[in-house]
């Protein structure tokens, strides 16, 4: 390389060089000759080529295709016509919808397909109707005749056995193959260990019911059953839930039928959600029988003697009278014995359940005896005794009697006993002989269940079919045609001189349609809700035309009616329905196409009833109160509305369920306690919201009330200063306000039966009883606003005029207190003077109601106001061990302790306590933590009491982030509940007296 043709930094600066494309495109030859002697070659090459081609042709051309081919390949293709992946009806096949998405428009947390949700919240029959020993259209022509017909309820403590004896009448009449293969289920433990769907609790079929092992909602089951002469009736039968917390699914089922049957556990006894059966059952005045269930365990678990068996069943019963007779409203035919016919015994569990007359059938059966097995009956129970040598019955008393066995022993506990120990001591070569000799004849394959399966296929032979409950609840509860006129009079509250009170009095199937509706139950997907009711006279049949009439219906006013078809009718038989054309007076129909406008009840009457004879059903009332209640809210503001349907369609399915939205904005469910708000979340949740939901700390319901009588009469003028009314206002004597609500006395009688009332109750003259205006909030609420005026200082006619406005001021009063906006209670509000302007328009509504609020209001905070929480009966059964514990989680609770016994005839003690509500949350979770799961508790609201301290005191001093106790709670509450709501702390007098004088005068009485 020469170096001079490049500088330091290695650029060439040479002379030009020549272009490399010259040089390719013509070579240099160095002469002229040596140029056409290469020009001569390539023609002599041109000239071989040429004759070797046509000698190749065929060769070339197949060449020529693959060029072609190559070419076609590699020519451009535009962007729009290029194809990197096949088609989507290549991949997934013609018919297939496919969507194409922008990549942010969808979650991450969603998948792309989603799977098949199946919305399925209820266990139901898969194969359609179930096969039965009757035929489906022999229960539809029965139900045809009310006489062979009785509405009863199942109800009583939790775990005492009610849906296990519903199921014992189910196995017996239905091919339920379930009920045969599976253990017996001895405890709730048991129960619960084994989830079968489709073997235990055939009326429980929400999902949350199989989760927690207990009954949740009211589930009805018809069916037709034999009594032990083998005459047919159609059981119409309510399985109810036995939590306390549940109490109002008991109440509503009351409503439709008939009577009632108590299912009391043998070793338990009464319990406090039995009392409040019974109690509920007597003020309803249905007849009363007792099942008492469980007795298995007396033998098996307790290992008590014959005799001592005897005495323990009698104390079970004993209980039961004794809280029948508790009731004011109890008379001596509600007396429940076996020799009576109105109790029954059963272990449900175990297959079997007699009466004494059944057991006495047996015995005259098996022994051809010439004597009727009613009279046998009666010489089975009480002080009654048999002589084995002389065979004869004796009464305590006798000579013979010491050397006699009691005759219930002698016959029916011994024999019982007897069978229950060959089947769990004997092997199957000496059992088989036995038991072939009372007629039970078992397959090989039997006698190597274990012990307590076989037991029950040998008791279930032994006994056969319920017989005995069915004749019992045959003969002591009334049919709807016998009871059609007590139920007309206690709940109708039209005239009883109309023509469709006289049809319901006489359970006409021609008259008037009228049908009770009380409750409503989802689809199994819960889109839609099917209505229960009662018909209390006239046919529905499917594509009628009925008026639905709400709670708030008031003749005259078509604000609470609404037009609607009954689309559907059906049998309701829990797992599955019976499809009807129509039913006609005295059954329960399900029905659809109405649930629309009912809120919680309502009264379906016949679209041909004249306007003028429109009434309803009385809605139902309910021995408890929703107390406890949370503030809920969505975790996606979006999705509010979904929210809101959900709470809407809750209130449709709790009977006390209440939704309401605070002053703060907040939407607030308030129920009976902690799960019955679980399972109302539970459906919101998963069932008709689906929606992810915040909830807010439980809390309580407070009310306001008075302690003394107003300091000094308060006057409050109109908007306009032309009108001024004065009133006081003092505390109601004690029970005033529990009578008002259990409507013992109520505004619609005439003012001299209300006169007479307090006169005689509360030793009230004669014109301060007929003096009341009204009860509020609502028409039953425990507050009172009476006329106190004299005649010479009071304009009465004026007055007269602007009544029905003070009545409305007062109920807003009664409804939101001064304190923190809780409804008053046990306040009476006197009228003692009114000064009303001259001119009509100048005392309108408009200017009487916000002045009577503010008047009631000064006149309640110069009361010496207070605040009352609610409180909890609480009933706990503890081995005798841990006693001790209990009084300590109780005494950390402000509990305190009323009874303290041993529970006879169990190694059980019960401890009866008051506990405050709000500081019930959480306490049974406490109370097993604390004795290691030994220990059960049941607990409901009880009464109200006075939260002791002044709410108004502004020397209190609360210190944050520390729980205040004696006299700081009551002003602890208050300011906690007004901040919750978003209120001020103030509250004062100030904000309600207009007049400067009276302002001074009420500052000095505070200081």
């Amino acid at each position: 390389m020469d170096e001079l043709n490049y500088d330091e930094f290695g650029n060439y600066i040479g002379p030009e060089l020549g272009s490399s494309s010259d040089e390719e495109s013509e070579p240099g030859y160095e002469s002229e000759s040596e140029q056409r002697e290469a020009e001569e070659m390539m023609d002599t090459d041109q000239e071989d080529q040429e004759d070797q081609a046509e000698a190749q042709q065929p060769m070339a051309m197949v060449r020529r295709v693959d060029a072609a081919a190559t070419q076609q390949r590699s020519q451009i293709v535009l962007h729009e016509d290029k194809k990197y992946y096949p088609e989507a009806s290549e991949v997934f096949g013609p018919g297939v919808e496919t969507m194409v998405q922008e990549e942010d428009t969808q979650a991450l947390t969603e998948p792309i397909i989603a799977p098949i949700k199946e919305r399925k919240f209820q266990v139901s029959e898969e194969q359609g109707l179930p096969e039965t020993t009757y035929s489906k259209e022999f229960m539809v022509d029965m139900l045809g005749y009310p006489a062979m017909t009785r509405n009863v309820v199942v109800a009583g403590h939790l775990h005492h056995g009610k849906t296990t004896l519903v199921d014992l009448l189910v196995a017996s009449t239905h091919a339920w193959p379930e009920w045969d293969k599976m253990a017996p289920i001895a405890t709730p433990t048991t129960k619960m260990a084994k989830p079968n769907e489709r073997a235990f609790g055939y009326t429980d079929v929400h999902q949350l019911e199989r989760l927690r092992g207990i009954g949740l909602k009211a589930m009805p089951m018809t069916l037709v059953a034999q009594d032990d002469k083998g005459k047919s009736y159609v059981l119409n039968i309510m399985d109810t839930p036995g939590h306390a917390n549940f109490i109002d699914e008991v109440a509503a089922s009351m409503r439709i039928a008939d009577g009632v049957v108590v299912v009391v556990d043998a070793v338990e006894g009464v319990m406090a959600t039995t009392e409040r059966v019974i109690s509920a059952a007597v003020h309803a005045g249905l007849g009363i029988t007792l099942v008492v269930s469980k007795v298995d365990r007396l033998i098996m678990e307790l290992k008590l003697p014959p005799a001592d068996a005897y005495y323990k069943l009698k104390l079970t019963i004993e209980e039961v009278n004794n809280a029948i007779a508790a009731s004011p409203l109890a008379d001596a035919s509600m007396r429940v014995s076996p020799e009576l016919g109105n109790v029954c015994f059963a272990s449900a569990a175990f297959g079997w359940c007699f009466s004494l007359e059944s057991f006495a059938r047996k015995y005259v059966d098996q022994w051809e005896m010439a004597v009727a097995p009613k009279e046998l009956a009666k010489r089975l129970w009480g002080d009654v005794y048999y002589h084995p040598g002389r065979r004869t019955f004796l009464r305590k008393g006798a000579a013979d009697a010491k050397d006699a066995k009691r005759s219930f022993v002698h016959f029916v506990l011994e024999p019982l006993y007897k069978i229950f120990a060959h089947v769990a001591g004997e092997d199957e070569p000496r059992l088989r002989p036995v038991l072939e000799s009372l007629g039970i004849k078992l397959r090989k394959t039997d006698y190597a269940l274990d012990v307590r399966s076989l037991l029950r296929r040998t008791l279930s032979q032994f006994f056969g079919p319920p017989t005995g409950l069915v004749g019992m609840c045959a003969a002591h509860v009334r049919s709807p045609l016998e009871n059609a006129a007590h139920k007309t009079e206690r709940l109708y509250t039209g005239s009883m001189d109309s023509a469709t009170a006289q049809a319901m009095r006489n359970c006409d199937v021609d008259g008037p349609l009228v049908v009770s509706a009380v409750k409503q139950y989802p689809s199994s997907d819960a889109s839609t809700f099917y209505v229960l009711g009662r018909i209390f006279s006239g046919t529905v049949s499917a594509g009628q035309s009925v008026r639905v009439l709400g709670e708030g219906f008031i003749p005259g006013d078509d604000e609470d009616m609404a037009l609607a078809t009954v689309s559907d009718t059906w049998i309701y038989c829990s797992r599955y329905k019976v499809p009807v054309s129509g039913l006609g007076a005295g059954g329960w129909v399900l029905m659809a196409g109405v649930d629309a406008p009912i809120g919680k009840t309502a009264t379906i009457v016949d679209t041909g009833v004249p306007e003028e004879d429109l009434a309803t059903v009385r809605p139902l009332h309910f021995p408890t109160a929703a107390v406890m209640k949370i503030a809920v809210e969505p975790v996606v503001p979006i999705e509010l509305p979904r929210m809101l349907s959900g709470l809407r369609k809750i209130a449709k399915t709790y009977p006390l369920a209440q939704t309401r939205v605070e002053e703060s904005g907040e939407h607030v469910i308030l129920g009976t306690g902690e799960l019955y708000l679980d399972c109302i979340m539970h459906d919101l949740r998963n069932m008709y919201a689906e929606i992810e939901i915040k909830v807010a700390d439980p809390v309580v319901s407070f009310r306001e009330t008075v302690s003394e009588t107003s300091a000094l009469k308060v006057h409050g003028d109109s908007p306009n200063g032309k009108n001024r009314l004065t009133i006081i206002s003092e505390p109601m004597e004690q029970g005033v306000a529990e009578d008002i609500e259990a409507g013992e006395v109520t505004l619609d009688w005439a003012a001299r039966k209300v006169g007479q009332f307090f006169e005689s109750n509360y030793n009230w003259d004669v014109l301060a009883g007929r003096s009341i205006w009204a009860f509020g909030p609502g028409d039953s609420g425990p507050n009172m606003l009476s006329d106190d005026t004299l005649p010479g200082e009071t304009d009465k006619s004026r007055l007269r005029s602007v009544r029905d406005s003070i009545k409305q001021g007062f109920q807003w009063a009664a409804r939101e207190g001064p304190l923190c906006d809780e409804p008053m209670r046990n306040t009476r509000f006197r009228i003692l003077n009114v000064d009303l302007a001259d001119a009509a328009i100048h005392r309108g509504g408009g200017q009487i109601i916000p002045a009577a609020r503010r008047v009631c209001y000064s006149s309640f905070l110069t009361a010496e106001p207070r605040l009352m929480e609610p409180v909890n009966y609480v009933e706990i059964q503890a081995p005798a061990d841990c006693v001790s514990a209990v009084y300590t989680v109780l005494g950390r609770r402000r509990g305190h302790v009323t009874h303290d016994a041993p529970k006879p005839g169990s190694p059980m003690y019960m401890i009866k306590a008051l506990i405050p509500t709000i500081d019930s949350c959480g306490f049974e979770t406490d109370l097993r933590s604390y004795t290691h799961g030994q220990v059960f508790c049941q607990q409901y609201f009880d009464h109200w009491q006075v939260v002791p301290g002044d709410p108004l005191d502004k020397d209190t001093v609360l210190r944050p982030l520390e729980p205040s106790s004696g006299q700081q709670l009551a002003r602890d509450f208050m300011l906690k509940t007004r901040r919750r709501k978003g209120l001020g702390d103030d509250v004062s007098i100030d904000k309600f007296v207009d007049d400067p004088a009276l302002r001074e005068l009420l500052a000095s009485l505070d200081r």
